[in-house]
C-alpha cells in the first residue's frame, strides 16, 4: 500500500507550479536535492512517474 507524502499536495510546490522564478519556487526546487521526504516520496514513485517528475523539474537525483 502506497504511504501519502506531503510532497504531493507541497504549498511551495505549487508556488514552483505556478512561478518557478519566484523566491519560494526557486527555493523549492533548491530544496528538493536533500529533503529526506521528497527522497521518500520520489523514490517510492514508479519508473515513469519518477521519468516525467525529472523532466518536468530538471531533477537529476536519485537515478536507479
Amino acid at each position: 500500500m502506497a504511504k501519502n507524502y506531503p510532497c504531493e499536495k507541497c504549498p511551495m510546490r505549487a508556488k514552483f507550479e505556478k512561478n518557478p522564478q519566484s523566491f519560494v519556487g526557486r527555493f523549492w526546487h533548491w530544496h528538493i536535492n536533500f529533503c529526506p521526504g521528497w527522497k521518500a516520496y520520489f523514490t517510492q514513485l514508479p519508473e515513469a512517474d519518477q521519468k516525467a517528475l525529472r523532466e518536468k523539474y530538471n531533477f537529476t537525483k536519485y537515478a536507479r
